[in-house]
């Protein structure tokens, strides 16, 4: 059995009703660690991860700033501690309707003025577009490998449509897991650049046991079924346009979009996109895969810290 990583910075777990959710949210420090030149530091995660997985990129941003900083990160709803809403499907509004709800309960503006936000993959979209419709909530704006979507076309709607019906027909579900160290091997499959003892850490925090013995992923199963609505690019980057605050893009040198869409999303299209917003200093992280924050905490830490300084 591989030994824990150990947490320099030890979290807070706390509740609150988010839109008739009990959210579930993880803090490292509390107000009084806030300034106006060092503002909460709000950390959003991607599909199927949970909040815990900051703790790396915590604990070496307190290093590289020598000091600490008031950091917020929750669970999406679905995922993590955070409840289900017991629905088919998950629709993208409802994520910026419970950022704002969370925010305005944690750290409102009236107190706190703008905050930091960051984000990794689905959380860097949905931060992209926050800071798009609340330009003023937002000081410094950090999108971890928030690529988007492939474009769609209105012709595709009938067929995705039917591919929603039919996928409500049949039941879903994810694979358990005899223990919490075969958790910790599916981690290190997923993702070879991170270190064992980081995958024995979050294995815990990324699954649970449940009561017929076996682990589960902390991760409602209706979030792998098709969204019935299409990715409209040109509404998204709407939102990008109006984007006021300076944006850090970090990227991982082994990251291949190729891979997870193939043509339908050329790396040519992302750049377009990205072309739109108008401050972007751009960062790329060796090596590093798609989970920047497991792969190079301390490199990404670093940027950080200078960043939102």
């Amino acid at each position: 059995m591989t030994l824990a990583y150990t947490p320099r910075r030890r979290a807070s777990a706390h509740r609150l009703p988010v839109r008739g959710l009990q959210y579930h949210v993880r803090t490292w420090g509390d107000a009084a660690l806030a300034t106006p030149g060092r503002p909460p530091l709000v950390l959003v995660h991607g599909w199927m991860d949970v909040g815990a997985s900051y703790q790396f990129v915590v604990d070496a941003l307190a290093e590289a700033e020598g000091h600490e900083r008031w950091v917020l990160a929750p669970d999406w709803r679905g995922f993590g501690g955070t409840a289900t809403p017991g629905a088919d499907s998950y629709w993208f509004p409802d994520y910026l309707a419970d950022l704002e709800a969370l925010l305005d309960a944690l750290v409102p503006f009236e107190r706190y003025g703008p905050i930091d936000l960051a984000g990794h993959s689905m959380g860097g979209n949905i931060a992209m577009s926050y800071a798009g419709v609340r330009p003023q909530r937002i000081r410094r704006l950090v999108n971890l490998e928030g690529f988007g979507l492939p474009e769609t076309v209105p012709q595709q709607a009938p067929r995705r449509l039917v591919q929603w019906l039919d996928e409500l027909k049949q039941p879903i579900a994810l694979r358990p897991y005899a223990s919490v160290d075969e958790v910790a091997a599916r981690l290190l499959k997923n993702d070879p650049l991170l270190a064992p003892d980081k995958a024995a850490w979050l294995a815990p925090h990324w699954a649970a046991p449940g009561p017929d013995g076996q682990w589960h992923i902390l991760g409602d199963p209706a979030h792998k079924r098709v969204n019935p609505m299409l990715y409209r690019v040109s509404e998204v980057l709407e939102t990008w346009k109006l984007i006021t605050a300076p944006v850090l893009w970090v990227e991982g040198d082994r990251t291949d979009i190729a891979q997870w869409w193939g043509h339908r999303y050329p790396r040519a299209e992302f750049e377009a996109r990205l072309a739109v917003v108008p401050q972007v200093e751009r960062v790329l992280l060796s090596p590093s895969g798609h989970m920047l924050h497991h792969d190079q905490p301390q490199a990404l830490a670093g940027h950080l810290a200078r960043f939102l300084a």
